[in-house]
Parts: structure tokens; C-alpha cells; sequence
């Protein structure tokens, strides 16, 4: 019989220790006969830590998103409000590489307004093509346009874009965005 984890840092590791050799499932296999195999381990585990890493910068973004202060969050991370900021405090530049002589920022907006204002920039044909804290890069087109935000850890991928959504940016743990055109043209007020 199995020991079941017993606090929530025991059972934080069992789950990343479990995504880690999923990613390889015969890596454990290999542990027993292969020592180079230890190699891959360690490869396998320097590469999750720099997505961890790239999730807690998202996740701190997001809370600043949703009005948290830096006191708050230092406060949880074990930090100074000064140290919190100073570490998580940049702001993600935006390669939206769009060809549109049209642009603009919506500014400021937060978690629980921003898909009210997209929906309004959408049907006067602006469509965000990136993001950050308190921010979306917008282009204008001749058409309307939808936008979409998902929980980073839900709806897949492929399925959104089966569906014609188009990915914007990359993921801002914990919110994925997609956009759409609708095919609609746009509305009068600009």
C-alpha cells in the first residue's frame, strides 16, 4: 500500500514529479539501467522550472490585473513589497507585427472589465494582438471582431482554433485570449 501525501507541499511535489516523467514515460524505466538517463532527469526538470518560473511571473501580472497590491503580494511570496516589485514588476513587450497603420492601447483596463471593452473596440473593428498589466494592443480592420478569455489550464488549443479563434500573445497565466473576426462590417461610431 501506497503512503498518500500528507501536507499540500507533499502533494504539490507528487503532481509535479508525476507532469515531469510524463513528459518522458519511460524515463523511470530507464533510471533503473541507463545513468545517462539522469541527464534527461535533470533536462526534464531545469525545463519545467523555467515554465514555473514563467507561470509565476503570469500569475503575479494577474493579480496586479485584478487590483492586488505589491504589499499583498510580497506578503505572500515571503517578500518585500519593494523586492515583489522589483522582481515581478516588467512589463511584457508586445511583438504584435501587424502590418495595421491603425493601432492603439486600451489602457487602463483590469480582469473584470477588460472583455466588456474588447467587446465594445470589437465591433468597431479593433481586435487586441497583444497584452499586459492593464493594457491591450489593439489594429483596426474594416470587419468586427470577437474576443475570448479562457482560463490558461482549460479549453485546448486546437479546439479554439478549429473554431476559427486566433491565439493573441502568449498565455498571461491564468487567462489564454483568442480573437475572431466575425465577418461582420463595423459598426459607425469609431
Amino acid at each position: 500500500m501506497s503512503k498518500k501525501p500528507e501536507g499540500p507541499d507533499d502533494q504539490l511535489r507528487v503532481a509535479l514529479s508525476q507532469m515531469i516523467t510524463a513528459v518522458d514515460p519511460n524515463l523511470a524505466g530507464r533510471l533503473e539501467s541507463e545513468p545517462d538517463s539522469y541527464l534527461d532527469l535533470i533536462e526534464l526538470t531545469h525545463r519545467s522550472s523555467e515554465e514555473i518560473a514563467q507561470l509565476m511571473q503570469s500569475a503575479v501580472s494577474s493579480a496586479r490585473l485584478a487590483g492586488l497590491s505589491w504589499e499583498r503580494i510580497g506578503q505572500r511570496l515571503g517578500m518585500s513589497r519593494q523586492a515583489a516589485q522589483q522582481r515581478f514588476g516588467r512589463i511584457p513587450e508586445s511583438a504584435d507585427g501587424h502590418p495595421s497603420s491603425e493601432k492603439r492601447r486600451l489602457f487602463p483596463v483590469t480582469s473584470f472589465d477588460e472583455m466588456e471593452a474588447l467587446a465594445e473596440a470589437g465591433r468597431n473593428g479593433w481586435h487586441s494582438v497583444g497584452y499586459g498589466m492593464y493594457f491591450h494592443n489593439l489594429v483596426r480592420t474594416d470587419e468586427q471582431w470577437e474576443h475570448l478569455r479562457v482560463a490558461a489550464f482549460g479549453a485546448t488549443r486546437r479546439g479554439l482554433e478549429a473554431e476559427g479563434w486566433l491565439r493573441i500573445g502568449v498565455m498571461w497565466f491564468p487567462w489564454a485570449y483568442y480573437a475572431r473576426p466575425t465577418g461582420k462590417p463595423v459598426t459607425t461610431d469609431k
